[in-house]
């Protein structure tokens, strides 16, 4: 992992924290379970940190959900 996709990372880890009313640790944690970190902020990491982080809160909030977490 790049620096740069370490600290996209840690960014989306507080936004969606404030978003869903979670902690930052249980946040990580269910990105972690849905492998959102490995399969989907590395892999897309390119086009995933010009978009909007309202639009990313709403897009994650449904990658976990088709994997069986409900925020």
């Amino acid at each position: 992992m790049t620096e740069e996709i370490f600290s996209f990372t840690i960014y989306m880890i507080h936004e969606l924290s404030r978003a869903w009313g979670m902690l930052p640790s249980k946040v990580y944690e269910v990105l972690k379970q849905t492998r959102c970190i490995d399969d989907y902020f590395i892999n897309h990491y390119d086009v995933l940190h010009t978009l909007g982080t309202e639009y990313l809160e709403e897009d994650i909030r449904e990658y976990v959900k088709k994997r069986g977490v409900k925020i």
